[in-house]
């Protein structure tokens, strides 16, 4: 009973959604038209034909966002864990620090989109004006030029929720028994041999928590793309989905959107499955 008021919620906006749009992805669903013929897995099957008219952008696509997942994830587990461990000392204006960290994540994307497209615009940009005064150059084409493009969003993603997982790292860093270190200073450990055999371990659950999160997160990246770089240069960062949202909301491809966000779900469990392995308890023998 008491957790009625949340499963009603639940069925109503996740489960419902998700099995009514497993139902659209088996027919041709054009919302524009009255008839919406069952096609059983031919939406699917058009997905890995290479003679379909979506073989090609979709699997870009997913190459884009693999691109982007690969590039911002390791930053995402590392950068953020960096900080934790510095906000977690005691020192003058720790607060004030920790607030100014997290304070970019409260923001939407599109304040931080539209933001970072000045700051980041190879004319009148002020990231080219302060380069330049530097004396480096000056003319790179940030959101219309590759690499720079993918140095762009994943730099302003970075930048953007850095901070959350900071705060969950400080978290769990708090969490983690003094003892453990005051034995570890006992035994002569140094402070590297501290972090690998006191903290890592003690991050393990949480570790596993925010890579999961992050890996999802990256592969839904969508707002960026749109707003900053428009999925150019050409296609290049036209992410998974950017090109689910295009096959559905703009070409009224509904079936076949709705089949593309199931492929893009079914690797996200692969993954999910293997980083859940790799961060698994491991007993010593």
């Amino acid at each position: 009973m008491f957790l009625a008021p949340y499963l009603v919620l639940f069925i109503a906006f996740v489960v419902s959604p998700v099995v009514y749009g497993l139902y659209i992805s088996l027919h041709r669903w054009d919302f524009t038209l009255p008839g919406k013929p069952f096609v059983g897995l031919d939406n699917y099957r058009d997905l890995f034909d290479s003679g379909s008219v979506y073989f090609e952008s979709f699997w870009t696509s997913m190459g884009a966002t693999g691109i982007f997942t690969v590039a911002s994830v390791p930053l995402l587990l590392t950068l953020p864990l960096l900080v934790a461990l510095v906000m977690n000392k005691k020192f003058p204006g720790r607060n004030l620090f920790r607030a100014v960290y997290f304070a970019p994540y409260v923001l939407g994307v599109a304040v931080v989109a539209v933001l970072w497209r000045y700051l980041l615009d190879n004319n009148i940009g002020l990231v080219n004006y302060y380069l330049g005064l530097l004396g480096l150059p000056d003319d790179t084409a940030w959101l219309t030029s590759l690499p720079a493009a993918w140095v762009s969003l994943v730099g302003v993603t970075v930048w953007w929720t850095l901070g959350y997982n900071s705060v969950i790292y400080l978290a769990a860093l708090q969490d983690i028994p003094k003892e453990l270190y005051e034995a570890a200073r006992v035994d002569g450990a140094s402070a590297w041999n501290q972090f690998v055999h006191v903290t890592l371990p003690g991050l393990r659950p949480v570790l596993a928590f925010i890579t999961m999160i992050t890996i999802i997160a990256s592969a839904n990246m969508f707002g960026q793309s749109y707003l900053m770089t428009q999925g150019g240069p050409g296609r290049a960062t036209r992410t998974a989905i950017y090109q689910i949202s295009e096959t559905g909301l703009r070409q009224y491809q509904m079936g076949t959107a709705a089949a593309m966000s199931y492929v893009l779900t079914a690797f996200l469990m692969v993954l999910s499955v293997v980083v859940f392995w790799l961060f698994r308890e491991r007993k010593q023998s």
